[in-house]
């Protein structure tokens, strides 16, 4: 808070506390949109630049993959272009709203082994010992992370890429929650009726 306003307000005749809680109350206001970003962590997963060859020539973009989390249970993954790297982010990052998965039942903690597949990569997730923290590489330790899990151990066995990895995490976490698995198929077959 500014010297000069609490000064320029206690020549006034008011208290150091009352000018204090007045800004603070004035930061508040109309921070609502910012507290909703807030409200998630979020991390790039995948940034790449694609190209498109048409007859006219190549139009080049931007492809990002970006996973948000409140550590609190919540995740979600999105992917989207954009013809610059900001509008990619942003648009990723509406997406994952979308694709929110709830995983604050588990209470941080996953109950037993579990492997999952998700075209080319695999994951392989079991528990860990208490206050071993997160034990995983790259991308499987952003989505543990931002999904609000300790002491998970963690192996990427199958060659896959960012994204593949990171879908395949969310169906492992997915497979402790009931009915959650059989979501995430159904999205794929959609996504693949789409595209034919």
């Amino acid at each position: 808070m500014p010297k000069d306003l609490i000064e320029k307000n206690s020549e006034q005749g008011q208290s150091i506390a009352k000018v204090k809680a007045d800004f603070k109350r004035k930061e508040k206001k109309g921070g609502r949109e910012r507290k909703e970003e807030e409200e998630f962590g979020q991390k790039i997963l995948d940034l790449v630049r694609v190209t498109r060859v048409t007859a006219g020539g190549k139009k080049m973009r931007f492809r990002a993959c970006l996973a948000i989390g409140d550590r609190k249970g919540r995740i979600g993954i999105g992917v989207a272009k954009g013809s610059d790297v900001s509008e990619a982010i942003s648009k990723s990052f509406a997406q994952a709203q979308k694709n929110l998965f709830n995983f604050s039942n588990l209470g941080g903690r996953i109950p037993h082994i579990v492997q999952a597949k998700y075209g080319a990569a695999k994951v392989f997730l079991k528990p860990g010992k208490a206050g071993d923290g997160i034990i995983a590489g790259g991308i499987v330790r952003n989505v543990l992370d931002l999904a609000g899990f300790k002491d998970v151990v963690a192996k990427i066995l199958g060659k896959g890429n960012n994204i593949n990895t990171a879908t395949a995490t969310i169906m492992a976490l997915n497979s402790f929650v009931p009915k959650g698995i059989e979501r995430l198929m159904n999205e794929k077959d959609k996504d693949k009726k789409i595209n034919k």
